[in-house]
């Protein structure tokens, strides 16, 4: 009987490592497309949640539970105030708040993480235009600072 030598050729080690390469190489445009879709989601979440606080805060406005002044807009000073809360104003011992978020969210295309949550975004007043958002003395609507474009087409800024 004559023993066989067992174990790979060269040959077949370079083309399972060259099979293998390729895998990865189309691996790695998938990741990075789910990585960016996943933050478009949580874009998308984040912004829902803030203008819906803001509709809220408004809506309380209107109802009577927050007081202004007739100059205001109803619309709150600033996004921070969202989670702090505000005096009901309908609480004869003026003791209960109103919370709107329980924190603010970051914008998750934001760089730096350094930066308080409220601070990553754009911040739209009333009195400013919505072909030109400015910030102002109150918080009308809020938008990416994203450079770029979504995987729809449409430029983070307008989302």
């Amino acid at each position: 009987m004559v023993a066989t030598p067992r174990g790979f050729t060269l040959i077949e080690l370079v083309v399972t490592v060259a099979i293998v390469g390729v895998l990865a190489l189309g691996a790695v445009p998938l990741a990075e497309l789910a990585a960016r879709r996943a933050k478009e989601q949580d874009l998308r979440a984040a912004l829902r949640e803030i203008r819906t606080a803001l509709d809220r805060y408004k809506q309380a406005v209107d109802e009577g539970r927050i007081a202004r002044r007739a100059d205001e807009s109803g619309y709150p000073p600033s996004l921070e105030i969202l989670a702090e809360g505000v005096l009901d104003a309908k609480d004869p011992q003026r003791r209960q708040r109103i919370y709107f978020l329980r924190r603010v969210p970051r914008d998750p295309f934001f760089p730096d993480a350094t930066v308080p949550a409220a601070r990553t975004w754009g911040l739209r007043s009333y009195a400013s235009p919505h072909d030109a958002p400015a910030p102002g003395s109150d918080v009308f609507d809020v938008y990416s600072l994203a450079p770029g474009a979504g995987l729809n087409g449409v430029p983070y800024r307008e989302w």
